[in-house]
């Protein structure tokens, strides 16, 4: 997730529609500087109102997040693809990705409470499982210019391994966090059991003999 890239989407999407700022807080009952800050990429709107820009134009969230102008065309054909037996397990595929035309799942803004990262990403959740988004890590624990021989991190909940990211060998560690973009699908655990900072992230960098570990812990912006 680019917050520029979303930035440049909403403005895109308010001036092909004739829609000055004031005129697109006022659709959604926010402030035009709260429109300003999205199309700048200081800010980017709620779960909730990104669910509702994409509805009103037809766009598919994970798309949208990735400030990708797409229309959703599977709208048109939703209740063909359910009549047909052999197309089932594509169309879950495509529902967990496509999670806007899910109208059972719902959605938690994932940060950090660590001073080092600064983590954007979301749960998809709805009854029974959740799946966990991570697209955007940045490091501002200071200058960190060293190659590393090696990078990894891994997603856990509590101790259990639920992603393990691929390694990257003679890597920046900046470079190595442009290139993460976690996708837990099909995840058992459901949103309403997530308590505190139970996810975290663990990034492992070795130069030489030498490991650094960086443990992120993740934070749900209220509960399920």
């Amino acid at each position: 997730m680019d917050p520029r890239k979303v930035g440049n989407l909403i403005k895109d999407l308010r001036k092909k529609n004739g829609l000055t700022q004031k005129d697109l807080a006022d659709k959604y009952g926010v402030t035009y500087q709260a429109v300003s800050k999205w199309e700048n990429g200081t800010n980017l709107p709620d779960i909730s109102l990104i669910k509702e820009i994409c509805n009103d134009y037809n766009l598919d969230v994970n798309d949208f997040l990735d400030g990708n102008h797409i229309v959703n065309k599977k709208k048109k054909n939703y209740k063909w693809l359910f009549i047909i037996p052999i197309l089932l397990l594509l169309i879950f595929e495509i529902f967990v990705y496509c999670i806007n035309s899910n109208k059972s799942f719902k959605f938690k803004t994932l940060t950090t409470t660590c001073d080092a990262f600064n983590v954007t990403g979301s749960v998809a959740y709805d009854k029974n499982n959740s799946s966990i988004y991570i697209s955007n890590i940045n490091y501002c624990g200071g200058d960190d210019v060293n190659k590393y021989d090696s990078l990894t991190c891994k997603l856990y909940e509590n101790d259990k391994v639920i992603y393990e990211c691929d390694t990257k060998n003679d890597i920046k560690l900046e470079d190595y966090l442009k290139e993460i973009k976690i996708k837990a699908d099909h995840y058992e655990q459901s949103c309403k059991l997530y308590k505190g900072d139970t996810l975290k992230l663990s990034i492992e960098a070795k130069e030489g003999n030498k490991t650094t570990s960086y443990d992120i812990p993740l934070h749900l912006d209220d509960e399920c």
